[in-house]
């Protein structure tokens, strides 16, 4: 579905990158203020895979395609338009020269870089076959589904393993770390012992799963019984737009990100970030808020130039 015109070298006063829950709360909030937006997305959204997105007051379980669909429904009764495509270059002079995938030229005023982020999954056999079914990372996105349940947690880090190994032992009595190739010190050793996680010794060689559930971990050519696995991700943020304008990623101990004050505004004039892109944690409603804080940042900026230039 796509409802943008085909007016190529059409002005908007924003254009967004990306149309998943930051994406779609900034243009609704620029729409509402009957501003011109364009948002180009190319239905990449981080949890698509997964089956149900929490912690949604007033949506909760809701599927992340059905959100995006009714979001995108929603910018669209306030006049917002969408290409399903994707932005592969951008330039400033005075506006912004956005480009398409499709060819298309158009320029923005401003720019909203809501381009979300990759998760780099460890190269597991299974372990991208039932990401977001069987293979999970949040407790606070999955955790109450799985409570209970007997979870295994593949050790990617040796912090970020022990955290997440705590995070569903409070869910779970039967949590189990995975060790691998990883040390831990006797701190978080202790930590663990403590709070009844069991530890595994030895190579992960892959997970086993069928039509995304997963039943078990093989080790060493061993067979551990589980219901589901928790490993740790390399969050990447988009930033190859960010970087095309001058902007430089920021480093994060489990990833990348476009760093930006609390309105999402960027170090580059006139960009805005929102969602993923610049906070690796976000979950949807978080994500949501940052896109709306944005979109209202760059109104205000927008009628501010305005005001401006009606001065001279």
């Amino acid at each position: 579905m796509s409802n943008s015109t085909d007016n190529i070298g059409a002005r908007f006063d924003a254009v967004i990158v990306g149309g998943g829950a930051a994406g779609l709360s900034g243009a609704v909030a620029l729409g509402r203020s009957l501003r011109s937006v364009l948002v180009v997305d190319k239905g990449e959204q981080r949890n698509l895979p997964a089956d149900a997105a929490h912690n949604v007051i007033g949506r909760e379980g809701i599927s992340p395609g059905e959100l995006v669909a009714e979001g995108r429904r929603e910018a669209v009764s306030y006049g917002v338009e969408f290409a399903d495509d994707e932005v592969i270059s951008v330039e400033r002079d005075g506006d912004f020269t956005v480009t398409l995938g499709s060819g298309r030229i158009v320029t923005a005023r401003r720019l909203l870089l809501a381009t979300g982020l990759v998760d780099e999954l460890p190269r597991i056999p299974g372990v991208q076959e039932a990401w977001g079914h069987g293979v999970l990372h949040c407790p606070y996105c999955h955790g109450y589904e799985v409570r209970g349940r007997r979870v295994g947690v593949i050790a990617t880090t040796s912090m970020g393993s022990v955290h997440q190994s705590l995070l569903f032992a409070q869910l779970s009595e039967h949590v189990t770390l995975f060790a691998g190739a990883v040390e831990f010190d006797e701190q978080q050793l202790a930590e663990l012992r403590v709070s009844g996680v069991g530890i595994v010794e030895g190579e992960v060689e892959r997970v086993i799963e069928h039509d995304r559930d997963v039943t078990g971990v093989q080790v060493d050519g061993r067979v551990h019984d589980v219901d589901n696995v928790v490993v740790g991700t390399r969050m990447v943020a988009r930033t190859e737009l960010f970087e095309q304008l001058g902007g430089v990623p920021q480093d994060h101990p489990f990833g990348q990100f476009i760093p930006s004050d609390p309105t999402g505004a960027t170090g580059v004039d006139g960009v805005w970030t929102a969602g993923n892109a610049g906070n690796l944690a976000a979950m949807v409603s978080v994500a949501a808020g940052a896109g709306l804080l944005a979109g209202i940042a760059i109104n205000a900026d927008l009628v501010a130039a305005d005001v401006r230039a009606a001065l001279v």
